[in-house]
């Protein structure tokens, strides 16, 4: 079985540093999992009005209303099999702030109607975010997000996006300094920046079964809908 990111770019996939290709390459069936380490050389968010909006995020884990520099951080993918039977791969990042512990989690699908991979984002995936990717220039993993979609219950609706944002992003790994690199910038059409960071961190990979994935890294509840 071919991972989602492999479904989602094709051929571009070939594009990609090996070291990145290793990073994304792997599904449930590889019983694999990449636990990275490093440090967020910078975390920062837009103007003051931003803050209430971040706030909320906080309820269900999706970005926070905190910023630093060299911000230890460590993130977790591990790919399984949803209840729906949907490969999916967690993206459980934890910022380690000197006062407080602060997480960004999603889980990400792909998604056989739209052929593109779907971003969960938060503990309930109330929010579901389309996702343009490809193979940067620089061997990167580069990603937009595009449409969002809420979701909760018998309620389904596109985000209006004057309440959102639009997410760019790029992993790369870097020769130079033989680490991985991560750029991510959230902007508003409207209001402008809204939310980021940008860091540097090693990956070690393990073997573990199904059984054996933490289960706070997963959603405590699984949207059918993409």
């Amino acid at each position: 079985m071919t991972s989602i990111y492999q479904r989602a770019l094709g051929r571009d996939f070939e594009n990609l540093h090996p070291r990145i290709q290793e990073r994304f390459g792997f599904s449930s069936r590889d019983h694999r999992a990449s636990i990275g380490r490093g440090v967020m050389e910078k975390v920062w968010y837009g103007r003051a009005f931003t803050v209430p909006f971040l706030y909320l995020g906080t309820v269900r884990n999706i970005m926070f209303p905190q910023q630093g520099e060299q911000i230890s951080f460590t993130i977790e993918n591990y790919a399984y099999v949803d209840q729906f039977g949907r490969e999916t791969v967690t993206w459980a990042r934890k910022y380690h702030f000197t006062n407080r512990l602060r997480r960004f989690d999603a889980t990400m699908i792909y998604s056989q109607s739209k052929h593109k991979i779907v971003d969960y984002l938060g503990t309930h995936q109330h929010l579901a975010v389309e996702l343009e990717m490809s193979a940067a220039k620089n061997g990167g993993m580069h990603l937009r997000s595009g449409n969002q979609f809420f979701y909760e219950k018998w309620i389904g609706f596109k985000f209006p996006m004057l309440f959102s944002g639009y997410a760019d992003v790029c992993e790369w790994f870097d020769d130079e300094i033989e680490r991985f690199r991560i750029r991510v910038h959230v902007t508003n059409p409207v209001f402008g920046r809204l939310f980021g960071y940008e860091g540097v961190f090693d990956v070690d990979y393990i073997q573990v079964s199904p059984s054996e994935i933490p289960q706070d890294v997963k959603p405590r509840r699984e949207e059918r809908r993409d």
